[in-house]
């Protein structure tokens, strides 16, 4: 076979190239060719809609973003904002749009614009923004869509109780999640973490929902009791500022980190739970002493870390049962007493003598603790209840809502109102509200309760779910209405007649001051044999004496602390409902400073809780 190569032509045809050297061109010009619908270019993110969550630079397997602190910006964690806006490394990045996908606000998106040219390299490090890398408000291109969402905006129901079955028992509402519903709940998480700095306990909550979706919940309780020795009671009564500041609230239902917390602690029986709360407790005693005055949230709290801590605590506790305003103050249908009672025996377990029945008073003054402890802490909460003032108010059937909680849960006999107003809009005036509806369903089979509040609907500051089930319950809520006077019926006018009420057209003035305004020709009357009165309450600090509470500072009623608990009084401090106001979480908070400051008071290093922050 010949392979001999052939060339044919003459030797200089390819010179022949250089007579196009001076013709026109017809190149086309360099401009850019417009993008498909879908292009994934250069990155556009509305700074209204970011919540600086960072997801966005979780997901990059590229590292292709960092979170930038931007001056200015809402920096808000109870609302789940945080000043900063991802900046995009265009060396990194590959454009795989992971970022678009799982952003929970929707607020990036790419564009269709893909042309940048610049021999600085900085240049291609960008903050974007709702007008793009060169702010020529490009259109989108890919973008979050139904399809191209890695967000399961839908929550998990919670089953539980139907109206008719619980309208005349305390037995708890909630049934709890089941392992499936629990684990689809904890998948929705997207470990953003503004749940844990909106906490007032800054709980680790996306670690143990991570823990719940791997399946491993002894991991989640434990992750729970690094911040929280209330998880039976925080799982069902916590007011979940947390889940106001989750980022997959922002377009669909927050995760229900409240019920996983729930969900994890039912779980585990209730020794292996106080096995895995005492895990680190020092087992060395200081030789110091601590007294605690008062049981609810803020004083166990801080009692359970001082006794971890190898201090002799001993709480004094003026009612039958340990509690407070945890057992004395929320109904059992939504708090069962065997779970707070299951969060208390963990601290009684870490060394913690609590002493109910021992009032400080008379029999046990104040002076003396001071002598017999190293330290004293007042965490008495709010027992007494605030009065309207209004005329007839001093009628001995016009009630204190706290008053009454108090008395079903100690179980004694209450003559139950046939008709009933409750005066209030937080969550105590729904809380006996509902108690009574019960009482009355329960002796009559009817229920005749009434609740009037001076806020509108959309600003009332009980818990939604708790306005929508006393309505299921019965209860008629009357919005946007104040008392006027308690009305006296019968021949001596000695009867209670009902309560009168005047359309609310203002609470506050221009100043933000409580100053609430009427509307004089709308006024109507309520019929009942029993006003409540739930509009606020009071601590009870009789028990201080007289030289101590003028050595105090006070601010409005309430004991003046530092940022630590601490009084103007040296070795006593002060935490909880008292200084605060009513909430659980907030009082755990509290506990956790005091014990703080107290375990340095009394000569010791860093604790354990703040090591493990």
């Amino acid at each position: 076979m010949d392979v001999t190569p052939k060339y044919k032509g003459s030797f200089v045809k390819p010179l022949k190239a250089l007579s196009h050297l001076f013709r026109e061109p017809v190149t086309l010009p360099m401009v850019p060719r417009p993008a498909s619908d879908n292009y994934r270019g250069f990155h556009v993110n509305d700074w209204e809609l970011c919540v600086g969550c960072g997801t966005c630079r979780q997901i990059c397997d590229n590292a292709a973003i960092r979170m930038i602190h931007i001056p200015g910006l809402p920096d808000d964690p109870a609302a789940g904002l945080k000043p900063r806006r991802p900046a995009i490394d265009y060396g990194r990045c590959c454009w795989c749009a992971l970022c678009v996908d799982i952003c929970p606000t929707g607020s990036l998106a790419l564009s269709r614009e893909y042309v940048h040219v610049s021999p600085d390299m900085n240049t291609y490090f960008i903050l974007p923004d709702e007008k793009g890398i060169h702010g020529l408000n490009f259109p989108k291109g890919w973008a979050k869509t139904d399809d191209a969402d890695l967000l399961d905006l839908a929550r998990q129901p919670m089953p539980q109780r139907d109206p008719d079955s619980r309208g005349d028992n305390f037995d708890e509402i909630v049934h709890g999640y089941d392992d499936q519903a629990a684990i689809l709940e904890a998948s929705r998480c997207i470990q953003c973490g503004m749940c844990h700095e909106a906490c007032p306990a800054n709980m680790h909550a996306p670690e143990y929902i991570r823990a719940i979706w791997e399946g491993d919940k002894e991991r989640a309780v434990r992750e729970i009791y690094r911040t929280n020795p209330f998880p039976e009671v925080c799982g069902r009564v916590c007011t979940h500022r947390c889940e106001t500041a989750c980022s997959i609230g922002k377009r669909g239902a927050p995760i229900a980190i409240r019920w996983l917390k729930r969900h994890a602690m039912a779980a585990l029986d209730d020794e292996r739970v106080r096995t895995i709360a005492l895990e680190g407790k020092v087992e060395d005693r200081t030789g110091k002493s601590v007294a605690v005055i008062g049981s609810g949230p803020a004083g166990l709290t801080a009692a359970f870390d001082l006794a971890k801590l190898g201090h002799a605590v001993t709480v004094f506790e003026a009612k039958p049962e340990p509690g407070g305003m945890m057992r004395y103050g929320i109904p059992e249908y939504r708090l069962p007493y065997d779970r707070l009672d299951a969060d208390i025996a963990v601290i009684r377990a870490a060394g913690v003598d609590i002493r109910c029945d021992s009032p400080v008073g008379p029999d046990l003054p104040m002076d003396k603790l001071r002598d017999d402890f190293d330290a004293v802490m007042l965490a008495t909460g709010l027992g007494a209840g605030r009065s309207t003032r209004v005329p007839g108010t001093d009628h001995p059937d016009v009630k204190s809502a706290v008053a009454l909680l108090d008395a079903i849960t100690r179980g004694e006999s209450i003559d139950v109102p046939g008709r009933a107003v409750v005066i209030g809009g937080g969550n105590v005036a729904f809380d006996i509200a509902r108690s009574l509806a019960r009482l009355q369903r329960k002796t009559s089979g009817r229920v005749d309760m009434t609740l009037v509040a001076l806020e509108e609907r959309d600003h009332m500051l009980a818990d939604e779910e708790e306005v929508v089930e006393a309505r299921e319950e019965g209860v008629v809520v009357l919005n946007g209405r104040g008392p006027r006077q308690v009305v006296l019926a019968g021949p001596s006018d000695k009867t209670l007649g009902g309560l009168e009420t005047v359309r609310c057209l203002s609470i506050f003035d221009e100043e933000g001051r409580f100053h609430p305004k009427y509307d004089d020709g709308d006024v109507m009357l309520h019929e009942a044999d029993m006003v409540i009165e739930a509009i606020g309450q009071a601590s009870d600090t009789g028990y201080l004496g007289e030289d101590l509470t003028e050595a105090l500072e006070w601010a409005r009623g309430r004991i003046e602390v530092g940022a630590d608990g601490a009084t103007s009084v040296s070795g006593l401090w002060a935490a909880g409902d008292m200084v605060e106001g009513p909430d659980v979480i907030h009082a755990v908070a509290a506990g956790h400073r005091v014990a703080e400051s107290i375990h340095r008071f009394l000569g010791g290093g860093t604790t354990t809780l703040e090591a493990a922050e």
